[in-house]
């Protein structure tokens, strides 16, 4: 799935497709919560019921986190399924395409410590 580009390839049209596809996988994750939402997932060792997914995005409503919820599954990054009882009981986990998210997630982590590491040395000289 992942492949080498080469950044330095001198077509200026492929450098477009390439910023159409990063902005494209980007609308899918832009929101206040997403990101966090697809966090505790990828740390969760099962299905999320929404309670407690509401629980672990410490600090946002019922109506955003389900709204975000909605958002990720019509994007195919998240799976709802509800089991057929009484009280409803629905649960959430990530699709294989959202686990495939995994690698991205954890370059843009490392390049957010780096940059927070360059900003604190660039602060204290």
């Amino acid at each position: 799935m992942a492949q080498d580009r080469d950044w330095k390839c001198g077509d200026p049209q492929q450098h477009l497709k390439w910023a159409e596809a990063t902005t494209d996988a980007l609308r899918v994750l832009e929101g206040k919560w997403k990101i966090v939402i697809i966090c505790q997932l990828f740390g969760a060792k099962e299905p999320l019921r929404f309670s407690e997914l509401e629980r672990r995005c410490e600090g946002v409503n019922q109506k955003m986190l389900i709204q975000q919820l909605k958002e990720l599954e019509k994007d195919g990054v998240v799976t709802r399924t509800v089991y057929p009882q009484v009280p409803p009981k629905v649960d959430y986990a990530l699709t294989e395409m959202g686990k495939a998210l995994g690698p991205a997630m954890a370059e843009l982590i490392d390049w957010a410590y780096m940059r927070r590491d360059r900003l604190e040395i660039k602060k204290s000289t």
